[in-house]
C-alpha cells in the first residue's frame, strides 16, 4: 500500500508489499520469513532494513554491506521499505539472533522525499514504479523505533548515508533548527559511519562472540553514546560545543563543525565527544576516529561478490526500480575525493584519501557486464566520487595524512599534488577493447582543475577523453563564474574553467567533432548576492548558454556550505558570509540563470532593476530581457538555441 509520511495508507496504491512473499528468487538475500524457509532456515543472523527498493548491485550500500556479512558466513535477510505505521511487517520476519541493521537509502530521505522548496517529490528513483510515498521522512530513526518494538533486546546498528553525516548535533533544513545526533534520536545502540565494511566485519565479529554493547568501545568508524563522561581508554578526546550550546550560538556551531572536519583523517584523528542533554538526561556521543580505507586487495574481493546486479523480481510488475537505469551498466573504480567542495558530503562521508582498484578488477566487472542479456554494447560510466581520481594526492599522505588546514586543488593546487592521468588512461582503453563493448562514455564528475595540473598526462586524458568517452557533450561543474562565490564553495577561480573550455574546444576542433560542455550551475549557494547572479546571466548571454537545469543550493546534513547556511560563517576561516535566505531572493538567483523564459522575466526585470541594471534590460546586443514582457534581448532566442544545439543522447 501507498503511505504517506505519516504512516496513513492510500488505497490508490500501486505496490502491494505482499508480493515479496511469493517471489522467491534464490539468487538475491531473501526478502521475508517464507523465503527464509524456502532455502531451509530455521534461523538468521541479521536483519538489513533500508529505506530503497532491493537492488543486489553494489551501487547500492545495501547490497554491498549484505554481500560482504554473507561472505562471512552470516545469513542475511532484507527487508526493503517496510510498512512504517506499525513494526508488524518487521516482527514478520522472526528474531535474528545477532542483530538489526539499518540504513536510509541512498540518499537522506528527506532529501528523496522533498525538493529544496520543501515541496514533497512526486518521483522517486529508489522505489517500484519510480512511486514516491513508500519511505518515511527521517527514515533510520523511524525503523530503529519500529525494530526496538518488535524485537527489544536485540542490537540496532545503524549506517549508511543518512546516519553518517547525521552522526553529530545538526542543523536541519527541514525543522530549520538544529537537532540532537541521529543515534541519539533513534535509540540506535551504534552508529557506524564512513563506508563500512571493514567497520561492520569488526562489529558482528565482537557480537557473535558474546561481547555486550558496553564492551564494544574501540572499533573506529563507530559512533556510541555514554551515560557518563568516557575516559580515554583507546583513542585521545577532541571536544565540540554540547547540542544545547549549538542551538543558541551560531559561532560555537561553525566551530564544532570545522573540529569535526578536521578529525577525519584516519591516520591522525583523535575521537570526537560531543555532550547531549535530551529529555532531561545527559548523554555523551562519542565518535571513534576513522576506519582505515580498504586495501586495493580488499576493495577488489568487495567487488567480486556474487552481485546479481539487478533489482528483486518482486518488483517487476510495478516497472522496476528507476534508479537502476543508469548505473545497472556502470562502473565504480574509486572512493574518496580530495576536491573538498562546501556543498558535497563526500569528504565527511567516504573521506579525503583516495582508494582505487586494480585494472584487472574493473575488467573482470566490464566482461561480467558484457554477458548480461541487457547489455547493448555501452558502459555507462567507469566512474566514482570523481571519475579522474586513482591516486593519493601526494606522497605524503599515507604516513602524515591528509593536511587539516587546506584541501588539495583549492583555492589553486597544492605544490605538492601529483597529478596523474596515465593509470586511468590504461584503464579506459582497457575497458573499451573489451569484445561487446562498443562505447565506454565517463559520466562521473571529472575535476577540470585537476586534468590542467597534470602537466605530463593531462591534456592526453583530455584527448581520450573526447574522442572516446564522450558523446555529443561533457557535463562539467564549474557552477558559479563569481570568483568570491567560488571560493565559498572551496571551487578554482572562473579562469581555471575558462582555460580548459579552451583546451577542450581546441581539441574538439583538431578532430572535426562538435561536442558541447554543459555546465552544472548552482544559485543561491552562501556568498552569492544577486549582482553575483547577473555576472553569471550575462557570461551565460555572452556565450549562448542556455542552462536547461539549474540547482538551488539544497542545505542537506554535514556540509560546509549547510554551515554557512545556518550560522553565516564559513567554518573554515570563522568568517562572516552573506547567506541569500528569503524565497524571493532565491528565486530571482534562479530565475537570472535562465533569464530567457517567459515565465522569469518579472523576477529577472525586478531583480535588475533593484541592482541598478537598466543597462541589461531592452534589445541591445548584451541585454538579457526586452523592456516589455518578452524573449531575451539582443540575439533572438531561436538564434541562441541553434547556436546551441547539440546531437541528442542515444
Amino acid at each position: 500500500m501507498k503511505r504517506t509520511a505519516e504512516g496513513e495508507q492510500n488505497p490508490t496504491a500501486v505496490f502491494d508489499y505482499q508480493v515479496k512473499k511469493a517471489a522467491f528468487d534464490k539468487r538475491f538475500l531473501p526478502v521475508s520469513r517464507e523465503d527464509m524457509e524456502s532455502r531451509g532456515w530455521e534461523e538468521y543472523d541479521v536483519l538489513l532494513i533500508t529505506a530503497d527498493a532491493y537492488v543486489d548491485h553494489p551501487s547500492f550500500g545495501t547490497a554491498i554491506i549484505s554481500r560482504v556479512l554473507e561472505s562471512e558466513g552470516y545469513r542475511v535477510a532484507i527487508c526493503a521499505q517496510p510498512k512504517f505505521d506499525s513494526p508488524q511487517e518487521i516482527l514478520s520476519y522472526g528474531a535474528p539472533r545477532y542483530a538489526v541493521m539499518i540504513n536510509g537509502g541512498n540518499m537522506d530521505p528527506m532529501v528523496a522525499n522533498y525538493t529544496v522548496a520543501k515541496r514533497k517529490r512526486s518521483y522517486d528513483y529508489y522505489s517500484p514504479g519510480g512511486q514516491a510515498g513508500l519511505r518515511p521522512d527521517h527514515a533510520t530513526i523511524v525503523y530503529s523505533k519500529l525494530a526496538r518494538k518488535a524485537f527489544p533486546g536485540i542490537p540496532i546498528l545503524i549506517g549508511g548515508i543518512e546516519a553518517s553525516l547525521r552522526r553529530f548535533a545538526h542543523y536541519d533544513y527541514w525543522k530549520d533548527g538544529v537537532v540532537p545526533s541521529i543515534l541519539v534520536e533513534s535509540g540506535a545502540d551504534i552508529l557506524m559511519y564512513g563506508m563500512g565494511e571493514l567497520t561492520v566485519r569488526e562489529l558482528m565479529m565482537r557480537i557473535a562472540r558474546g561481547d555486550s554493547l558496553e564492551r564494544i568501545r574501540d572499533i573506529r568508524g563507530t559512533c556510541y553514546l555514554a551515560k557518563e563522561r568516557p575516559q580515554e581508554d583507546f583513542f585521545a578526546f577532541a571536544e565540540c560545543a554540547p547540542y544545547p550550546k549549538l542551538c543558541e550560538d551560531k559561532v560555537e556551531y561553525a566551530k564544532a563543525t570545522r573540529l569535526q572536519y578536521r578529525e577525519q583523517d584516519h591516520t591522525s584523528a583523535t575521537a570526537i565527544l560531543q555532550r547531549h542533554r535530551y529529555q532531561g538526561k545527559d548523554l555523551y556521543l562519542v565518535q571513534n576516529p576513522p576506519q582505515r580505507p580498504l586495501t586495493t586487495p580488499e576493495l577488489d574481493a568487495v567487488y567480486d561478490l556474487p552481485f546479481v546486479r539487478y533489482y528483486h523480481p518482486c518488483y517487476e510488475a510495478f516497472g522496476g526500480i528507476p534508479a537502476i537505469e543508469e548505473v545497472e551498466f556502470s562502473i565504480a573504480h574509486n572512493r574518496g575525493c580530495i576536491g573538498g567542495c562546501s556543498f558535497c558530503a563526500l569528504a565527511f562521508h567516504q573521506g579525503r584519501f583516495i582508494r582505487c582498484r586494480s585494472i584487472d578488477s574493473v575488467v573482470r566487472e566490464a566482461e561480467l557486464i558484457t554477458k548480461s542479456p541487457r547489455f547493448k554494447g555501452y558502459i555507462n560510466d567507469v566512474g566514482g566520487p570523481t571519475a579522474n581520481f586513482r591516486k593519493p594526492s601526494c606522497a605524503k599522505q599515507k604516513e602524515h595524512g591528509l593536511c587539516r588546514n587546506r584541501v588539495c586543488l583549492a583555492p589553486e593546487p597544492c605544490p605538492a599534488l601529483e597529478a596523474d592521468h596515465s593509470e586511468y588512461i590504461e584503464l579506459l582503453k582497457r575497458v573499451r577493447a573489451l569484445p561487446g563493448v562498443k562505447k565506454v562514455f565517463v559520466r562521473s564528475g571529472i575535476r577540470f582543475d585537476y586534468i590542467l595540473a597534470d602537466k605530463e598526462h593531462g591534456m592526453e586524458f583530455l584527448r581520450e577523453l573526447v574522442l572516446h568517452h564522450v558523446s555529443g557533450q561533457l557535463k562539467v561543474a564549474p557552477e558559479h563564474c563569481s570568483d568570491h562565490v567560488l571560493a565559498s564553495m572551496n571551487k578554482p577561480p572562473f579562469a581555471v574553467f575558462e582555460k580548459f573550455v579552451k583546451q577542450y574546444e581546441t581539441i574538439n576542433a583538431r578532430y572535426g567533432l562538435k561536442q558541447f560542455l554543459v555546465p552544472y550551475l548552482m544559485s543561491s549557494h552562501p556568498g552569492s548576492r544577486t549582482e553575483d547572479a547577473i555576472k553569471l546571466a550575462e557570461y551565460l548571454n555572452k556565450t549562448g548558454r542556455h542552462p536547461e537545469q539549474v540547482q538551488d543550493f539544497y542545505p542537506t546534513p554535514g556540509t560546509i556550505s549547510t554551515c554557512m547556511y545556518f550560522t553565516g560563517i564559513d567554518p573554515r576561516t570563522m568568517k562572516e558570509v552573506y547567506v541569500p535566505r528569503t524565497t524571493e531572493e532565491k528565486a530571482r538567483q534562479r530565475a537570472l540563470l535562465q533569464w530567457d523564459r517567459p515565465e522569469n522575466y518579472d523576477l529577472c526585470r525586478k531583480a535588475l532593476l533593484e541592482a541598478g541594471r537598466k543597462d541589461l534590460i531592452g534589445s541591445g546586443k548584451n541585454c538579457l530581457i526586452r523592456d516589455h514582457k518578452g524573449r531575451s534581448g539582443g540575439q533572438s532566442f531561436e538564434r541562441k538555441a541553434k547556436k546551441n544545439s547539440r546531437p541528442s543522447k542515444k
